[in-house]
């Protein structure tokens, strides 16, 4: 049986840097996540490496990030498109 590729998964955030470092960005994720015992919504971030192939974003951009194949030590993601450039 031959399957199709499986879908990749994409992500919406914000740079946190992006001139720090050539060709790789940090990008933050947050996502409400519902407290166990208070049930109060929390806000959790998550920061992850994305590669950056033409240094095109900066600090304040939103981004969608795409999963990847190992790049580095750290980055397993790859900006897919800039959606929202920084004022």
């Amino acid at each position: 049986m031959a399957e199709g590729k499986k879908q990749k998964k994409t992500l919406i955030g914000s740079v946190l840097s992006g001139a720090k470092m050539n060709k790789t960005v940090t990008v933050s994720i947050e996502r409400l996540s519902k407290h166990p015992f208070y049930g109060k919504y929390v806000k959790r971030r998550v920061k992850y490496k994305a590669h950056d192939e033409k240094n095109e974003c900066a600090a304040g951009d939103k981004v969608m990030i795409v999963e990847a194949r190992p790049l580095s030590r750290l980055k397993r993601w790859r900006v897919k498109e800039i959606l929202e450039k920084a004022r």
